[in-house]
This record gives structure tokens, C-alpha cells and sequence, in this order.
């Protein structure tokens, strides 16, 4: 038989094994009909990406729900790829273009683009080869790119498509624009900030009314340059005499209106309003209903554009200061006042976006939103935590018309030309010959570029080959489940699901399994200016991928925010070390000669009992992992493996294996065998390289662990009889040691124990496990008694339910401290007897808790009264 290495060394096993999986490709999952398919998509990693823990915890989720359900038959299909992400992409190779002495616009559109292929080409399988080192079992033949030939194919056909259908459109409407990035970015790229501001209280004069004024509070004075009304709400009795008159615009001069709204709050303010159509998203549809003009007072650097005037030209911030000057020189400021309000900023660059007018291309969300919100309320689709879904709907209840264009050149360019004769806009796939209208053959690319959520709402079916009617689409679409933190579900969930019953009549996905941040150990986030971040890779170099992500799903639930901290890290090495020597103890002990199948005629009551414990622990994780309790299934393979396994049965068999005359001893190491593979085979989801090692190394004609089945309950390994036997005894086994701990008694001293019990069961117990038991209770000689008749006055009783356990240990034990002893026991247990006793009495329990946990509670009690007895006993004898 091959062995394992003397020492667990991850850095030494972990680049072997991938390359093998690769090599035999196992993660290359195809349209199988004999097999139900499983199929994740990997949320794509933006080419400019660093692997953060973020990353490693979203994709070692993913990794073992598709071992899993590779393992249990599945045809699991895990598509990776990665994204184009148009500004961070951009943004970079400017930079770089910078350090290298050139300039975008003077290299021209054809030129950048050049540049940025490079860079994809360059850094754009990097974070892949990160994510293998986490052991991702994704199908990396079937690697995709948002702006491969393909998707640039389905990117068109959904544009085209949403165009003719009228749903894409192309319009002067208010956008958010991002003065830095010099584009426009969506609602669901704005982040909202409490910062402290200010109100400021500015009179504006009423038309041919000498002395007379409105007060109107503002907290963005520079926008008044661009004001074309004042607004009031129309049952205010206060305002109702200046409806339809004029003011004069301070510092302007321009005469404006009064118009009567009902968007205006009469308790908010001064409850005037000041309306500013291309500046405020508000104002814009007070303009449109009351017919305002448009007056757009900055450029796109969110400089002042106001030519003729001392503003024109000036940043927004120091123009607001000159104005502000200027209205208190003129009297005209009535009041600044402290207020405290949201600002939106680009969650990219963080600056403050500028609510701008421009011409943009939007997708109307009214028609594409309902089927969407109709999939939660069906069940059609879920989300794990239900929570989530709230905030879903909510989105989709309150969106607005999606802006998708972008002034970029890094992207999908839109497929719009417009003729240069008579302006006539034409959406095709290709560049038409001419003009459908004027017949002129002069037509221009629409210059912007994508939203980069508009191609990646496309990817749970633009990867399977969509818009192609192919085999992929057909068995492996929709997908199953999609895995991703909740702070993407506005930006890429909502418009995957939109997107999907658009185009394919289905939600792409069952389930959306949310997943939440992973924190620094104080509970911060991890961010370059706290500079707490912590570098995967690094983690993986020192401890390995297993510990890694054994660290990252301990404790994990759904939903929720995790910490990062290196002692579950290390706890998790010395697990993954606990296995590997209880591996190797095995392997030892059998030698050259393979295990034997188990015959169940010969096991012993140890041996039944780890089945029965290994039996449940098949159900019950196996439970968990379907309803991706994923923190708590690893938990129970940790605590059964640790515990059970390692600290109980190994233990329990060892005199068998030292004995090799013992006919039992087959029996213990077909046993030891077969649990161990169990253990392996549900902990490889999580742990893949060392039980991947192990396995194979134990199993020598195994091709790979991936691709055994997965362990399902055996009906034939239900002992639940002797299971309880055997808990029996451990609970014996604990009280022994805790009274010898207690007393000091060292484990090489060794007495003579005698278990005394009226209940025949309970003696047969102790009968049929004496070996073991005596070797875990440090005995050297076992007597059975049905009475203490026969048993020393000046023993030490151990007390147990329906039991006790005699220890005749005078020459190692003080007496006097036995006797305190005693007495603390028998005040711990008053105290138990008391508590259980009030529970049973108390109406309101007896009324309301479940049959079952009263009769637990009564068993309790009984137990309590009973183990209280037999200390009050003991302390008796030893005061004789």
C-alpha cells in the first residue's frame, strides 16, 4: 500500500492534485440525458481583479454545493468566466497609458482599445489561476469572457430585440454623471451618504412687487443659475395668491414662474420649491408636466458653464461660495442653517455625482420589471435568506428606466448609426450600407458604450450559447442556484432575472443563496485606506486552500457577516492535521493487506456504534447541504471526525489493533476503513486536496474522490440500541477521568473499578465492553455487581443514570478533599433537582412547551434524584 508523508505539507500535495484534476477533467461536465443536470454560474470576476477574501468565500461556496451534487450523480456544470467591467478596466490601462507617457485621445479609439485587449490578455486570466489555487472545480474548457465573440453576438440580438420592441429608447433625461469618470452611471452605482451640509435661505423677488419676496431653502445654491421656476404645492393657502406670477431670478435677472405642484411637501422648508429641470431628477418631471425649459449650467467636469458671467468656468464648489457671497452682498441671504443629508457618489471613485440632462440611451424597466416580481410571489424564484427577497422587490417596485449608455470606449459600443445627411438612427448587428431613409451611405457608431451590467445580465444564458438554440441551453438552462453577496442583488441579480424572462421566458435561476461580507477580526470592513485587507493567497502560501476555506464556512450562515481571524485558520490546520494522522494510524495498522468487507456478525459494540453515529451523520449533513446550511454541515463533520472518530473510537479499538492475535481486529480496521471514507467523502466538498490525498492513497484503485458516489444512509447500520450502549460507557468513561483529574491521579496509576447497577442491561453493557472500557478509564481489573455488597467503604463513587462506578482508590486519595468534593457535587445537583422540579411545576411550561420536551425534563429529574442519592451515599460511608 502507498503512505501518506509523515507531516500534513499543503504546499507539497496541493499543485499536484489540481493539475491531476485538470488533466483528467473531471470538472468538464457535458449534456448527459442519463444524468439530471446541476449547473451554478460563477458571478465573473472583473480582468482587473485581485483574489480577495470576498471572492474566496462566494466561490468556496459555490465549490462545494457542485462537488456535492458531482458526488451525488448530478452532471454539475460550474460556468466560469470572467468581465470585461468597462470603467475599472478602462481606468487602468489609462493609467497605465499615463506611466508610459501616452494619452487616450491621442491614441484614438482603435488605438486604446488595442491597449486594452493587451491588458485583458495580459491580466485577464490572472485572477483565474487564483481562484484554482483555491481548488475551484469550475469547467475551465467552457471559459467565457462578457466580450468574447459570443457575448458580443447575444449582446447585440438583446439590444436589437429591446429596441424593436420598443422597450430601448434614446432620450434627453436627467442621469447621474460622475464629473471623474466623465460617464454617466446608473442608480444602482450610487451610493448614498449622510455628510453634513447646509440650507441655505434665499429670497426670491416677486416681478413688479417692490419689497416683496418668496423665501425658498436650498442646499445646492449653485443650481439656481439654472432655475426656470418656483414651486408651490397648490393647496398651501399661504402661496395661493403667487400662483402664476413671476420672479426674479437673484444674481440672474431672468424672470421665472410660480407653478402649483403637488411633488411639493407644505411642511417641508419654507414649502417653496425651487425647480431646476436639468439639474434635479425631482424638478425634471415638474418640468415636464408644467412645460419648463432645460438649463443645463454645467459641463462635464462639473465646472460652472454660464458664459457672460463671473461663475462660468469655476468648480461647482467654488462657484457655490462666490454665490452664496454674492446673495448676502445683495441681501438676498436670509439664513444658513446646519441640515444633515444623502449625497450620491459614485461607489467606484467616490465622487459626488451630478444629476446632469443629457442624451442617453435607457431601457424601459415598466413591462420587463413585472414578470420579475410575479417569480418571488409564485415561488418560481427564492432567495436563502427569505429576507432578501424584500429587498429585491423592493427595488423592482420603485425602478426607474435603466441608463445603459456610456461615454467609454471599453465596452460593447452600442450597435446605433446614425446618418450624417438627414440623422436617421438605424440599430443593427452590422454597420448598414446606407440609410433606410435618405439612401445616404455616411453613417456614424453611435460612440458610447454599455453599461457593463447590461452584457453580464445576460450571462447565466449567454454562456450556454444563447442566442443559439444549442444543447447546452436545453439541458443545462435554467440554472440551479446563484451564489452572491447582497450587495450586488440591484446591480446583476435584479437584471439577470428581468433579463432572463425577456429573453427566455424562465427566471435563470431557482435560488439566489446571498452570502455576506467577510470582516476584518474588529468587524470592519476590509478596505485599502483601513489597509486590514488580507490577501488570500498569502493565507493559502502559510496554512493551504483547505484550511482556507474551512475557515470561511465555520460558523458561516447565510445572510451574514463573518470575521476573518487567523486562530480559526490555524484551528483548522491542526483539524486538517488530526485527519491526516489518523489516516496514517490506520494505514500503518493494516499494512500490505487490504480491509476486508465488513461482516457484520462480528462487530462489536464499539464498532456499531461508530456506524450508527457515521449512519446519522450521512442524513444528516447531507439535510444541510440541501437546504445550504453549509456553516452547520461542516460543523457536524468537524465534531463527529474530531470527537467521535478520532478521540473515542480509535481510542476504543487500539487494544484490538496492538493485539494482532485478536480475532476482532479484522473487524476494527474494515471498520476504522470504512468510516474514514465516509468522513472523507463529506468533507471533501470543503476540504478537497487532503481528503483527495488521503483517499486515494487508502483506496488504491480510486481514480479520485471527486467522482466516487456520494455516502447515503444504510438501513443495515441503524444500531440505535447499542449506539446507546456505547454513550453509555463514554459517559462513564468521562466521569471516571473527571473525578481522577479532580483528585490528581495520574493516568499510569491504575485501579480496580467496579460498576454496581440493579439493571441487568446496564451490567450486560459494561460486560460485553470491558476491554475498551478499562483501557479508557485507566483500569486494570473490571467487576460487575448488581449490589455494593462487596464493594470497599472507602471508595470513590462515581455516579451515573441507573449506576455507579466504584473506585477503591484510599492509598492515592485524600479523603477529607473526596468528602468536599462530594459535597460540591451533591449542591450541584440540589441545584439541578431544584431547577427541574420548578420547570415541571410551573403551569405555564407544563402548558405550553411540546410533549417531548417535558418528558426530556421528567427524565432529567429522575436522573438528577437518582445520581443525588448515591453521592448523599458515598459521603455517608465515607463520614462512617
Amino acid at each position: 500500500m502507498k503512505e501518506l508523508e509523515k507531516t500534513y505539507s499543503p504546499e507539497k500535495i496541493e499543485g499536484r492534485i489540481y493539475k491531476k484534476w485538470l488533466e483528467e477533467k473531471y470538472f468538464h461536465a457535458k449534456v448527459n440525458k442519463d444524468k439530471k443536470p446541476f449547473t451554478i454560474i460563477m458571478p465573473p470576476p472583473n480582468i482587473t481583479g485581485q483574489l480577495h477574501m470576498g471572492h474566496a468565500l462566494d466561490n468556496t461556496m459555490q465549490d462545494i454545493l457542485i462537488r456535492y451534487k458531482r458526488m451525488s450523480g448530478y452532471e454539475a456544470l460550474w460556468q466560469p468566466g470572467t468581465d470585461h467591467a468597462a470603467i475599472a478596466t478602462e481606468v487602468k490601462v489609462i493609467e497605465k497609458l499615463k506611466s508610459e507617457g501616452k494619452d487616450k485621445h491621442e491614441l484614438g479609439r482603435e488605438g486604446f482599445l488595442k491597449e486594452a485587449w493587451a491588458w485583458r490578455n495580459d491580466y485577464g486570466t490572472r485572477i483565474i489561476n487564483q481562484l484554482q489555487r483555491l481548488g475551484s472545480s469550475a469547467d475551465w474548457d467552457r471559459e467565457r469572457f462578457t466580450m468574447d465573440e459570443h457575448g458580443q453576438k447575444a449582446v447585440k440580438e438583446v439590444f436589437i430585440r429591446l429596441y424593436e420592441k420598443g422597450y430601448i429608447y434614446k432620450g434627453n433625461r436627467i442621469i447621474n454623471w460622475c464629473p471623474v469618470c466623465k460617464t454617466s452611471i446608473s442608480d444602482a452605482e450610487v451610493e448614498h451618504i449622510e455628510m453634513e451640509g447646509n440650507f441655505w435661505h434665499i429670497k426670491y423677488p416677486i416681478a413688479g412687487e417692490e419689497g416683496k419676496f418668496v423665501e425658498i431653502a436650498t442646499t445646492r445654491p449653485e443650481t439656481l443659475l439654472g432655475d426656470t421656476a418656483v414651486a408651490v404645492n397648490p393647496l398651501d393657502e399661504r402661496y395661493k395668491d403667487i400662483i402664476g406670477k413671476k420672479l426674479i431670478l437673484p444674481l440672474v435677472g431672468r424672470e421665472i414662474p410660480v407653478v402649483a405642484d403637488e411633488y411639493v411637501d407644505k411642511a417641508f422648508g419654507t414649502g417653496c420649491v425651487k425647480i431646476t429641470p436639468a439639474h434635479d431628477p425631482n424638478d425634471f418631471e415638474v418640468g415636464k408636466r408644467h412645460n419648463l425649459a432645460q438649463i443645463n449650467i454645467m459641463n462635464d467636469d462639473a465646472t460652472i458653464d454660464c458664459k457672460g458671467t463671473v461663475y462660468d468656468g469655476l468648480d461647482r464648489y467654488e462657484a457655490r461660495k462666490l454665490i452664496v457671497k454674492d446673495l448676502d452682498a445683495a441681501g438676498l441671504l436670509v439664513k444658513v442653517e446646519p441640515h444633515s443629508h444623502n449625497v450620491g457618489r459614485h461607489d467606484r471613485c467616490k465622487t459626488v455625482v451630478e444629476p446632469l440632462i443629457k442624451p442617453q440611451w435607457f431601457v424601459s424597466m415598466s413591462e420587463m420589471a413585472k414578470p420579475a416580481i410575479k417569480a418571488i410571489e409564485t415561488g418560481e424564484l427564492k432567495f436563502v435568506p427569505e429576507s432578501y427577497a424584500k429587498t429585491y422587490l423592493h427595488w423592482l417596485e420603485n425602478i426607474r428606466d435603466w441608463c445603459i449608455s456610456r461615454q467609454l470606449w471599453w465596452g460593447h459600443q452600442i450597435p446605433a448609426y446614425t446618418c450624417s445627411e438627414c440623422g436617421e438612427i438605424t440599430v443593427a448587428k452590422d454597420k448598414p450600407n446606407a440609410c433606410p431613409k435618405c439612401g445616404c451611405h455616411e453613417l456614424v457608431q453611435d460612440e458610447d458604450t454599455l453599461d457593463t451590467w447590461f452584457s453580464s445580465a445576460l450571462w447565466p444564458f449567454s454562456t450556454l450559447g444563447w442566442p443559439d438554440d444549442t444543447e447546452e441551453m436545453k439541458y443545462f438552462y435554467p440554472t440551479d442556484v446563484l451564489v452572491t453577496g447582497y450587495d450586488i442583488i440591484f446591480f446583476w441579480v435584479v437584471r439577470m432575472v428581468f433579463s432572463g424572462y425577456e429573453q427566455t421566458k424562465k427566471s435563470p435561476f431557482h435560488t439566489v443563496l446571498i452570502h455576506g461580507l467577510v470582516r476584518d477580526s474588529e468587524g470592519r470592513k476590509m478596505s485599502k485606506s483601513l489597509g486590514n485587507g488580507i490577501d488570500p493567497l498569502e493565507v493559502i502560501d502559510k496554512y493551504g486552500a483547505d484550511a482556507l476555506r474551512m475557515m470561511l464556512i465555520t460558523g458561516n450562515a447565510p445572510g451574514n457577516d463573518m470575521r476573518f481571524y487567523y486562530e480559526r485558520v490555524e484551528s483548522a490546520r491542526n483539524f486538517a492535521n488530526k485527519i491526516w494522522n489518523a489516516a496514517r494510524l490506520i494505514m500503518m495498522n493494516i499494512g500490505d493487506t487490504k480491509p476486508k468487507n465488513i461482516d457484520s456478525s462480528k462487530l462489536l459494540l464499539s464498532d456499531k456504534w461508530i456506524l450508527s453515529k457515521s449512519n446519522r451523520l450521512i442524513k444528516e449533513v447531507t439535510t444541510n447541504l440541501d437546504k445550504f446550511e453549509l456553516g452547520i454541515a461542516l460543523s457536524k463533520i468537524y465534531d463527529f471526525a474530531w470527537e467521535e472518530f478520532c478521540d473515542w473510537y480509535i481510542e476504543m479499538v487500539k487494544v484490538r489493533l496492538w493485539n494482532k492475535e485478536d480475532e476482532s481486529r479484522d473487524t476494527a480496521l474494515a471498520v476504522l476503513t470504512e468510516v474514514l471514507n465516509i468522513i472523507l467523502k463529506l468533507l471533501h466538498p470543503f476540504m478537497p486536496f487532503i481528503t483527495e490525498e488521503i483517499y486515494c492513497t487508502i483506496n488504491e484503485d480510486a481514480k479520485s474522490i471527486m467522482v466516487e458516489p456520494w455516502p447515503v444512509e444504510n438501513p443495515e447500520c441503524n444500531f440505535e440500541g447499542d449506539e446507546n450502549k456505547a454513550e453509555l460507557i463514554k459517559e462513564a468513561v468521562r466521569a471516571i477521568r473527571n473525578v481522577r483529574a479532580s483528585m490528581n491521579v495520574p493516568p499510569s496509576h491504575k485501579a480496580k473499578g467496579i460498576v454496581v447497577s440493579e439493571s441487568e442491561k446496564i451490567r450486560d453493557t459494561f460486560e460485553s465492553a470491558g476491554d475498551f472500557f478499562k483501557q479508557l478509564a485507566g483500569l486494570d481489573k473490571l467487576i460487575i455487581e448488581s449490589d455494593d455488597s462487596n464493594v470497599e467503604k472507602d471508595s470513590v463513587r462515581v455516579a451515573i443514570p441507573n449506576a455507579s462506578i466504584c473506585l477503591p482508590l484510599k492509598e492515592l486519595v485524600d479523603i477529607e478533599k473526596e468528602v468536599e468534593r462530594l459535597k460540591k457535587e451533591e449542591k450541584k445537583l440540589i441545584g439541578e433537582v431544584a431547577r427541574s422540579t420548578g420547570m415541571l411545576s410551573n403551569e405555564k411550561f407544563v402548558s405550553k412547551a411540546p410533549q417531548a420536551k417535558i418528558d426530556e425534563e421528567k427524565k432529567k429529574l429522575e436522573n438528577y434524584e437518582q445520581m443525588l442519592s448515591q453521592v448523599r451515599e458515598q459521603l455517608a460511608r465515607l463520614s462512617d
